[in-house]
């Protein structure tokens, strides 16, 4: 398959590329753990169903030492017994702010407010923007029909 567009020749891609990197590095620098953030924007993409984002994740995760077995539960994490209660906060919050359109309102209280019994604010931020971020940037990638499974760990660093 063959993208759409190229991203790393397009001009104007190359000016916002370089200030999604800016954003990345800003939610990477937060006190959320590394963990929490890669399994969270790897269930956003598994929704979206950004395939070239599933592939990174789950091999950025894997490089930094998530095990196999986590990576495959995220999907069904529902069920799973391998996340904390902190991580199935952000995985809830994550989904309620991807299917805004299915949730008619958005979060609901009951998802901010768990979110918010393992989260302070700064993280809440973090969370929230990196939700955000994986949406616009999966959108990107679907819309464009990036091709995946050549992604190499450290690409984006």
């Amino acid at each position: 398959m063959d993208a759409r567009l190229d991203f790393f020749t397009d001009p104007t891609a190359g000016k916002a590329l370089k200030l999604f990197m800016t954003v990345g590095k800003a939610l990477k620098d937060s006190s959320v753990p590394a963990a929490t953030q890669e399994l969270v924007a790897l269930r956003v993409s598994q929704i979206n169903g950004c395939a070239v984002c599933i592939d990174m994740h789950t091999k950025e995760a894997a490089v930094a030492g998530e095990s196999l077995v986590r990576l495959n539960l995220v999907a069904a994490w529902r069920e799973a017994t391998v996340f904390t209660e902190a991580e199935r906060a952000a995985l809830l919050l994550a989904e309620e702010g991807t299917r805004v359109a299915d949730a008619a309102g958005g979060v609901c209280d009951e998802v901010w407010a768990r979110a918010a019994e393992h989260y302070d604010q700064e993280q809440l931020t973090a969370l929230v923007v990196l939700v955000s971020f994986m949406n616009m940037v999966n959108r990107l990638n679907v819309i464009t029909r990036q091709p995946a499974g050549s992604y190499e760990p450290g690409t984006f660093h």
